[in-house]
């Protein structure tokens, strides 16, 4: 797979870093990832616990690697299969760009407008103080929002692109909690790869 990047662009924020490249991959590299992806990944619908109530998780996911290390989210515990060849290629292409490892890979499956991820941070233990998080987004764009936890004038929105690339370091997770939201749009699929580091804890 031939990945190339157009211009990077920076967002210099309080206590945050952000990378986004609009065009990490060709519109058929895209494509045809997107379409290998949604037919080879193992795709699991967990259950989600919120404030005593379980329901299922509004999207589908799934987690590959190369340690055996389990990860854990919202009550959901999350062991990966091995990495694929087609995820491995990924892999170390993203980390020529960024300029960090990654051994494990969280896929997510937004089947329609109706499936969502709620402010959150990715700030569990399993992945260090500042973790570096790669996000490869493909299929229909929908909007990243992201807030500051004190600073109320500080919230975003970036619209994730087909075959774009955005890499979120330095304090991100620990002030900054993000989001997928719903919409009632009539809206595609999306696949979103999500590369971390699980360190020793």
């Amino acid at each position: 797979m031939q990945l190339f990047s157009s211009e990077k662009q920076d967002y210099k924020l309080p206590n945050a870093q952000l990378e986004y490249y609009p065009q990490f991959l060709t519109q058929d590299e895209a494509d045809q990832l997107f379409n290998n992806l949604k037919q080879q990944t193992t795709w699991r619908h967990d259950d989600i616990t919120v404030f005593g109530k379980s329901y299922k998780q509004p999207r589908l996911t799934a987690l590959y690697g190369s340690t055996s290390k389990p990860y854990g989210y919202s009550n959901i515990v999350m062991h990966p299969e091995p990495f694929t060849p087609l995820l491995l290629n990924i892999k170390e292409q993203i980390e020529k760009r960024a300029g960090h490892q990654f051994n494990i890979v969280l896929l997510n499956l937004y089947r329609d407008g109706n499936d969502s991820n709620g402010w959150h941070a990715d700030n569990e233990k399993e992945l260090g103080k500042y973790p570096v998080i790669a996000s490869l987004s493909l299929g229909e764009e929908r909007p990243f929002h992201f807030k500051h936890r004190t600073l109320k004038s500080q919230r975003h929105k970036l619209i994730l692109q087909h075959g774009s690339l955005l890499i979120m370091k330095g304090e991100m997770q620990h002030y900054w909690l993000h989001q997928i939201a719903k919409t009632k749009k009539q809206i595609g699929e999306r696949i979103n790869l999500t590369f971390r580091q699980l360190v020793d804890i």
